[in-house]
């Protein structure tokens, strides 16, 4: 781990392909992902690769073009 101990990193579209990459490196610098998308199952799938990997990372299920939904 390097230069993201104790912080927290929010990936919007973190449940596939380049949000879902930008999600694990962080994790691997260290960074508590929080794993953003619409998509539940998804955003659980890249929480559970960054846990088997050590990281650490929890779901944020929001659509963030939809504000009200930000704020649930």
């Amino acid at each position: 781990m390097r230069g993201f101990n104790d912080t927290t990193a929010l990936v919007t579209g973190a449940g596939g392909g380049i949000g879902t990459a930008i999600s694990r490196r962080l994790a691997e610098e260290g960074a508590t992902v929080a794993v953003n998308d619409v998509d539940a199952e998804r955003a659980e799938e890249t929480v559970a690769e960054i846990e088997a990997a050590g990281g650490e990372a929890f779901p944020v299920v929001a659509d963030v073009t939809d504000l009200d939904a930000v704020y649930e």
